[in-house]
């Protein structure tokens, strides 16, 4: 693997791990009526942190998604402007509607990872 793959893959490690500890960080400590109430507590706050880290890889995931389909689709319009320059034009001006397709269904799924957070 190359470095950047490998600083990828150690920061999706990073965020597993600390994930549910940020979710159970809290800056003081409540008081519970009973144990089984402290277990609620806890089993809510854990379904809350993971969320939160679900909705966080979601969005991450479209972006990185978007993000590979517009450099898979520059590079492909580049290599058939050099075999056909004369085609350029048209090339470019398909590769933009495509390019903003892409960026149309990345920001959706944005938005929609958005939403899950607030509902």
């Amino acid at each position: 693997m190359n470095k950047t793959a490998r600083i990828a893959v150690l920061c999706l490690v990073v965020a597993f791990v600390l994930s549910p500890a940020l979710g159970f960080a809290q800056a003081h400590a409540p008081e519970f009526a009973s144990a089984e109430e402290a277990a609620l507590a806890a089993k809510n706050t854990a379904k809350s942190s993971f969320g939160y880290l679900g909705i966080g890889l979601g969005a991450g995931l479209a972006a990185i998604g978007g993000g590979l389909a517009i450099g898979i689709l520059g590079s492909s319009v580049v290599n058939a402007s050099a075999r056909q320059p004369e085609m350029q034009g048209k090339l470019l001006t398909t590769m933009f509607i495509a390019a903003a397709l892409i960026e149309g269904l990345a920001l959706f799924a944005l938005v929609v990872c958005i939403l899950c957070l607030f509902m």
